[in-house]
């Protein structure tokens, strides 16, 4: 009888052992899921309270990592920065602050006279016309995109940005067909169109004072950057080249309709949402138009 409680007394502790092994390995997961730097629940709230209205920041909160990190703004960043240093140092300008004169020449710029260089529409987003205008560019979208690829992920970040980069250069080749494009403003205009447009209709579900700071912003930096593009345009030097300002105001356009479906459609199939399908094919009946526009009609021509 006495080995049989022996017995009896060794399992219970036996027991025991177990689970204090099994409550400690579970604390000790969810303290490394706490110290998972993918997943700062904190950086998260803030970023959903300032992307997503209140019904969807739940949803994001429950699947919420940097997996993938925001690979598309930032890759895009360094290749402006990189080809910026590149006209800056090794090819030496008369005015290192403002790269006027030897941007012209470059393969990348949007020239009206080589419009049959298609890939010009594009990557005329990769070169800047000084040091004020690339910092300006850099610092909107990557404080603006990075929090936004966070929720949205890279593909529809960068559907948004690529849309107004292209609408930026197919409306500067309508409304100002004889006039050089660079900057990567179109795309830029985009993203701030496109979570404008989530803030404006979201308003409500928002923190008030939030959602008026936040418009406040935008319009501000709106107001600075297109009065910077206008000086650009009209009162530029005489030993200056007068660059284009419709890309910012159709890359704005563009951001308001693709971006802000795009935006709004959190945690859905987007390629089942009607509001989508709509916008994108009025793009590009707008796409068409100006490639016609550019092949018949074009004072360039």
């Amino acid at each position: 009888m006495a080995a049989a409680g022996d017995l009896q007394m060794e399992d219970v502790n036996v027991g025991r052992d177990v689970e204090e092994e099994l409550e400690e390995e579970k604390k000790m997961r969810e303290d490394g899921e706490g110290k998972d730097p993918f997943k700062n629940k904190k950086v998260h709230k803030m970023v959903s309270k300032w992307m997503l209205p209140e019904h969807a920041r739940s949803r994001y909160l429950e699947r919420a990592n940097c997996l993938p990190p925001p690979v598309f703004i930032i890759s895009v960043s360094l290749a402006e920065l990189a080809v910026f240093i590149y006209y800056a140092v090794w090819k030496p300008q008369k005015q290192w602050i403002t790269l006027d004169t030897g941007i012209l020449e470059s393969p990348f710029i949007y020239n009206p006279k080589k419009r049959e260089e298609a890939w010009r529409f594009i990557s005329y987003m990769l070169v800047h016309a000084g040091v004020q205008h690339i910092l300006g560019n850099l610092i909107m979208q990557l404080a603006l995109g990075i929090p936004l690829e966070m929720v949205h992920k890279g593909l529809r970040v960068g559907l948004v940005y690529l849309a107004g980069v292209i609408a930026g250069s197919l409306a500067s080749s309508i409304f100002d067909p004889l006039k050089y494009l660079v900057g990567a403003s179109g795309g830029v205009y985009a993203l701030m169109g496109g979570y404008f447009m989530n803030v404006l209709v979201n308003f409500r579900e928002m923190i008030p004072a939030l959602g008026i700071f936040r418009l406040l912003i935008i319009i501000v930096i709106i107001a600075l950057d297109m009065g910077f593009a206008l000086y650009r345009r009209f009162f530029v030097p005489a030993n200056g080249s007068p660059v284009s300002f419709a890309a910012h105001i159709a890359g704005g356009f563009a951001g308001m309709s693709i971006g802000y479906t795009v935006f709004s459609c959190f945690d859905k199939t987007l390629l089942k949402d009607p509001r989508f399908w709509i916008s994108i094919a009025a793009y590009l009946a707008c796409v068409l138009f100006a490639v016609l526009f550019n092949i018949f009609l074009s004072p360039a021509n």
